[in-house]
């Protein structure tokens, strides 16, 4: 489809998406510049990764000169397009692209791509475990990637077009799915299932406002084959709207600015070969995922029940649903879609992906959770609605760096729930004080709190806390970008600090 011989390639971001990008254009014989804003001496596993790449180096920086020459643009997921080189490059007319577009243009099989403000990574791995489920024995090989584990661009030369791609997508990819600035034509290289989960206030540190993020993720639906099959959630507020619910709109915050936004999608949803599927708690119309009595069901047969779901949460009842409607709806596009036994047997087995409300430790009658992976107040709040009021002790662990979204409704769940919170790092002073300020607010009593700088203090303090019968739950709301690469990795550091506490006290 493209030739990339001898063509100048800039890439933003020496991360795993970077990289990525950096092997697939050196094997199509370009020519390639990389370019990250730290530098050498903060990049040596990056630079180890390149493993002798032919790519010049520009890094501690992104001046605008790399862009003389440059026949293509391309960024790591954390690069944000509102960089100044980025927009030059615009104003140029030079284009841009990244690993996840040219996945979706190069792809030799059926693609179902999932997006969503919450609940991607899960869904995504449950999708591709149905689906390898189902398809176990045969010549399909089901490959999972995107904004999860290994960027598939550079794995598609194994890719064959017996196999299926299920393709995790952030709006910091999607942002650019724009025919205006986007490499190659976009026209119908959309998924064969495009699956909307839900779109709530997320990343509005990097997105100007809620209309720019939904806009962003709206581009999975802007450029679909007539035989793409659409699925989406039946209860949030926006994805309710694109599937025709027009009561949807007395749900959705005005300040949003999402009216024309979502009529526009609904008119192409509407006007579909295909009606959308839905997942929801409740019944729909037949096709889709929902609850009926206390079993899951797919296309009004169950395929597990609630008493038999492994993961814990609400949340995660609704990432099976989806899971299930978006492999079963496979069946009704150009892909083949999971069995009901398939789904079932994952929704019965399935324990979780790690920094998932992942149970790390439980001795002495105290259980330590990790949810690092929560980096919104709105995550937060899906992990402490695990945990009934009154049935254990709950330690909250908060913090990180905001992303300049609402704290009201995490603040009046930790009323209910938090017996001590503990706020840590750049956004643990402001966490600690909405809650205090919503209890004054609510004239109730707040939980009682404390005040660290790092996330091992934080873990310190709630072991002198600890008795028998205590959750201690680390469920941030924010990012790990004050003291972390990413969310894995403070992820990582909370286990190896448990461990640590835990020998303390059998010492």
């Amino acid at each position: 489809m493209f030739n990339f011989q001898n063509c100048n390639v800039l890439i933003l971001g020496l991360a795993r998406q970077g990289l990525a990008l950096c092997r697939y254009f050196v094997a199509e014989g370009a020519n390639v510049t990389v370019s990250d804003a730290a530098p050498a001496e903060k990049l040596g596993a990056e630079l180890a990764a390149l493993n002798g790449l032919p790519v010049a180096l520009a890094l501690g920086g992104h001046p605008e000169s790399l862009l003389d020459g440059c026949d293509l643009l391309c960024l790591s997921g954390g690069v944000p397009a509102q960089l100044p080189i980025v927009q030059e490059a615009i104003r140029r007319g030079i284009r841009l692209s990244n690993d996840s577009l040219l996945t979706l243009q190069l792809a030799p099989c059926p693609v179902i791509a999932i997006t969503g403000s919450s609940g991607k990574t899960t869904t995504t791995t449950l999708v591709g475990e149905m689906l390898r489920r189902t398809f176990a024995g045969t010549d399909c090989t089901v490959h999972v990637g995107g904004n999860i584990g290994t960027p598939l661009l550079d794995r598609l030369a194994g890719v064959g077009e017996d196999d299926l791609i299920v393709l995790e997508l952030s709006s910091f990819q999607l942002e650019i799915f724009d025919p205006a600035i986007a490499y190659g034509s976009l026209e119908g290289m959309g998924p064969d299932v495009a699956a909307v989960l839900n779109i709530t206030p997320n990343h509005l540190d990097r997105h100007p406002s809620m209309r720019a993020y939904a806009d962003a993720k709206l581009n999975l639906l802007r450029h679909l084959k007539p035989s793409s099959q659409v699925v989406v959630s039946g209860d949030d507020p926006v994805t309710q709207r694109l599937g025709g619910d027009k009561g949807a709109w007395e749900k959705l915050p005005a300040e949003w600015a999402l009216g024309d936004l979502l009529a526009d999608e609904r008119i192409r949803l509407i006007a579909a070969p295909k009606p959308p599927i839905f997942f929801s708690h409740q019944q729909t119309s037949g096709r889709g995922a929902w609850m009926e009595g206390d079993s899951l069901v797919y296309a009004g047969q169950p395929f597990c029940r609630r008493e038999d779901v492994r993961l814990r949460g609400e949340h995660n009842i609704s990432n099976l649903l989806a899971a299930a409607a978006i492999s079963g709806a496979a069946a009704d596009s150009a892909a083949a879609g999971a069995t009901l036994t398939a789904m079932g047997e994952v929704a019965s087995t399935f324990k979780g992906v790690p920094h998932r409300l992942e149970e790390v430790s439980r001795a002495g009658g105290v259980t330590w959770i990790n949810d690092s992976i929560a980096t919104a107040p709105e995550r937060a709040i899906a992990g402490l609605r695990v945990f009934a009021p009154g049935e254990q002790t709950l330690i909250l662990l908060a913090g990180g760096k905001d992303k300049n979204l609402p704290w009201e409704a995490f603040a009046d769940e930790a009323l209910r729930r938090v017996n001590f919170l503990i706020g840590f790092g750049q956004a643990g002073p402001m966490i600690v004080q909405k809650v205090r300020e919503w209890a004054a607010f609510r004239r109730v009593s707040a939980p009682e709190s404390a005040i660290v700088t790092r996330l091992d203090e934080a873990v310190q303090l709630a072991g002198q806390i600890v008795r028998p019968g205590t959750v201690v739950l680390l469920s941030p709301g924010g990012t790990s970008y004050d003291a972390y690469r990413n969310f894995e990795e403070r992820g990582e550091h909370f286990r190896r600090l448990v461990a640590q506490a835990q020998m303390e006290v059998m010492r």
